[in-house]
């Protein structure tokens, strides 16, 4: 009995694939059909309104493979047969995004999605259950198709962007599941394991929700990650920390992440000693993180903020973006600003700015840590209000100008030691002044502010300050 029980389920599983392979009829087909149906109406055999609603549904088929064909830009020659090996087994069409099942069958990735979503949990070609409903991109077959189309002169089939990957059934449950029990195993499954995490979670956003849904999975990845002895095995690590990174981009994971306690220390400790792919991902992953108010907050507390500015002084290309992203994420939080000034934070990026690094993103930073009394000081004694003039002198965009004339707003009003520097410039250069006409908005206020500032001081003399300001004042009101 049980024997013929699986035989019958067996028939209806093939029976729905080949109702799925079948669901797509071509124009000849459609009109036998409608032929048919028609020759009912006018025999007066069928008038009922069942049969006009198939005619309808014909038409309207119809008219839209009409509108698909005057679509394509080419067409195929009449001697140009699609190989078999390039057509979906469901729409026995020309694919458009191959991928790979995890049976080894290649379909369209559309149609195959499709059948996955109607509920299915079988290969429809060899009727296997499916272990997983990972679906790879067969990139191999995707090229030899594109060879194929140029050389008969046919338009490559276009990817479809709007259709979602987000197919998780038991069996990617149990997958994951079984990939996180081996970061328990030996070193060699934990590497295989990690490495298929590592891909699983940048090529489908459903796997990283999934993350989420499993109790426990968080601590289960970083069980090989001991604090200390992290960079033991720099491949290890670096896919774990880029597993993080990845499961940090979705937004229900984010707290889960920060708050588990040995996360960040973690990803601190890969900003010290991984390879420089793990420190950039591991700066990405406190970025993507502190997106989140409350983890901002965490992470400030953390000390991550002494690791990200080290490593933007180490000065790598590779990883300064991410880390200047992550400090000034971090530093939107008034505790945080305080923190970086006293981690050395001015320091580090004056000496970049004046090495013409990173000048947009370090400008953006230094701008917010300037409300800071500390950061003001610093400012002035390493130099600051020279090479923050001479950047607004040469004209560099509107942005950075913007940047310095705030900054330079700030030193001046809280520091009267730089005020005759103030005064030099704009007797010879008339930076300020040309700024106060010139820049974008903001930056024309804040010029004004210190051409203000330096006129109404009782100890100046300086004809030309004031004629420079009364010709920006006749443009009118800024």
């Amino acid at each position: 009995m049980a024997r013929t029980c699986g035989m019958l389920e067996a028939i209806h599983t093939a029976a729905a694939a080949a109702s799925t392979v079948a669901a797509v009829p071509n124009s000849t087909e459609l009109k036998m059909e409608l032929q048919s149906l028609m020759n009912q109406i006018l025999d007066g055999e069928d008038h009922s309104l069942e049969i006009t609603v198939e005619v309808l549904k014909i038409l309207t088929a119809l008219e839209e493979l009409k509108k698909k064909s005057s679509d394509s830009l080419k067409v195929i020659d009449d001697n140009a047969i699609v190989p078999d090996e390039f057509k979906c087994p469901i729409s026995r069409e020309l694919m458009a995004d191959p991928v790979v099942l995890a049976t080894g069958q290649t379909y369209d990735r559309a149609f195959i999605l499709r059948w996955l979503n109607d509920g299915h949990r079988t290969c429809p070609q060899t009727r296997q259950v499916l272990s997983h409903t990972i679906l790879t991109p067969n990139h191999l077959v995707r090229e030899m198709i594109s060879h194929w189309c140029e050389k008969h002169g046919v338009e490559v089939p276009r990817l479809i962007s709007d259709v979602e990957d987000n197919v998780v059934g038991d069996a990617d449950r149990d997958y994951l599941n079984s990939l996180l029990e081996k970061m328990y195993s030996s070193l060699s499954d934990q590497k295989k394991a990690a490495k298929e995490l590592r891909l699983l979670t940048k090529r489908m956003p459903s796997f990283r929700a999934l993350f989420g849904e499993l109790t426990g999975s968080i601590p289960k990845l970083f069980s090989p990650l001991s604090l200390g002895t992290a960079d033991s095995h720099p491949d290890l690590q670096e896919d774990l920390i880029t597993t993080f990174l990845n499961l940090s981009l979705h937004n229900d994971n984010k707290q889960l992440i920060a708050e588990n306690l040995f996360v960040i220390p973690l990803l601190i400790e890969a900003l010290k000693s991984g390879t420089m792919e793990t420190r950039s991902n591991a700066a990405a992953a406190l970025f993507s993180l502190s997106t989140l108010d409350s983890n901002k907050i965490l992470i400030g507390k953390s000390g991550a903020l002494k690791a990200l500015i080290d490593l933007l002084e180490e000065g790598h290309l590779l990883v300064m973006k991410d880390a200047a992203s992550a400090i000034f994420n971090l530093c939107i939080v008034p505790d945080n600003k305080a923190r970086a000034v006293h981690d050395g934070a001015v320091r580090v990026i004056l000496k970049k700015i004046m090495e013409n690094v990173l000048v947009d993103e370090l400008l953006a930073i230094l701008a917010m840590l300037a409300s800071h009394q500390k950061a003001v000081e610093e400012t002035r004694e390493l130099g600051a209000v020279s090479c923050l003039l001479s950047i607004i002198r040469r004209g560099t965009s509107e942005r950075n100008k913007e940047y310095c004339a705030a900054i330079l707003h700030t030193v001046c009003l809280n520091d009267r030691t730089t005020w005759r520097e103030f005064k030099d410039e704009e007797n010879g250069n008339h930076t300020l002044s040309k700024l106060a006409v010139n820049g974008n908005s903001r930056a024309r206020r804040k010029a004004k502010g210190i051409l203000e500032r330096l006129i109404n001081t009782s100890s100046v003399s300086c004809k030309k300050l004031t004629c420079m300001f009364s010709y920006q004042a006749s443009f009118g009101p800024i």
